[in-house]
């Protein structure tokens, strides 16, 4: 069972990182900061806590919000805010008769879930170990331990930037545009896992896995296709080649995760 989380606010970065970093530990839903979407939400969904990212808010937006302090405290759900200085401090004003958990940035999401945790945690006066305690001490050791590496190799620069956005929170991740600069890139540096585009100009997918899988250093390393190909004649041919996987474009970033975690542990 995990924790539910509404979320609302302008940072869509932070409100994007919670449902991408701590998926361990939270059920992660988005309101509006229209009036009655929230109380609606408060009713039906009964969240656990209710997280405001702060973002360049409009003053009649925090005056409305401020005006919800008897439907929030009602359903005693605990109200963090996550801002940086200048934003918390302005909240503080608008809202005085709340009584928030301040987080102020930068803290990165892994924070934000821990000081959410122990929060919920005093306040329900637990203090004997369960699941969610140890969900979130399972995230803790994860972000202390060493991060596996991914190289991501694919001639469409977009792509790499997507990917490396979604993985860098969890995975040290390097990149190439093409096989030529994953190969030089595995002559001096070690990685665990290569996430290589088949179809790419000059040297396919194939071919860099045929020159990885010659080189004594890399013959064993970890090798999952990004692949467009979507007929099942050609399909054969890339799972008949010696990978540990291959995901279609455009990739389900469910199942990349997936993949990957089933791979590196």
């Amino acid at each position: 069972m995990k924790y539910k989380v509404l979320l609302t606010g302008n940072n869509k970065t932070i409100i994007n990182e919670f449902f991408t970093y701590t998926d361990l530990e939270f059920e992660c839903i988005t309101t509006s900061e229209r009036y009655d979407d929230i109380i609606s939400h408060l009713a039906y969904i009964q969240p656990d806590v209710f997280v405001y990212c702060l973002f360049q808010e409009r003053l009649d937006d925090l005056k409305r919000f401020a005006n919800m302090e008897r439907h929030i405290s009602e359903h005693d759900i605990p109200l963090v805010i996550v801002g940086d200085a200048e934003e918390c401090s302005k909240f503080a004003k608008m809202a005085p008769q709340m009584q928030p958990l301040v987080l102020q940035k930068p803290i990165s999401a892994q924070a934000i879930a821990r000081a959410i945790i122990s929060m919920l945690k005093e306040k329900k006066g637990d203090d004997e170990p369960d699941d969610k305690e140890n969900l979130s001490a399972e995230g803790a050791a994860m972000e202390e331990r060493p991060k596996k590496h991914i190289l991501l190799v694919d001639d469409d620069s977009r792509v790499l930037r997507m990917l490396k956005t979604y993985l860098a929170g969890r995975y040290e991740v390097a990149t190439a545009i093409n096989g030529n600069v994953a190969l030089k890139f595995l002559e001096t540096k070690d990685t665990d896992l290569v996430l290589l585009d088949y179809e790419m100009p000059t040297e396919n997918g194939a071919a860099v896995l045929g020159k990885i899988r010659a080189n004594r250093k890399t013959k064993n390393l970890p090798v999952v296709f990004l692949t467009g190909v979507t007929k099942e004649n050609k399909i054969k041919e890339v799972v008949n080649l010696n990978i540990q996987g291959y995901l279609i474009k455009p990739v389900d970033m469910e199942k990349l995760l997936s993949t990957i975690k089933g791979i590196l542990g």
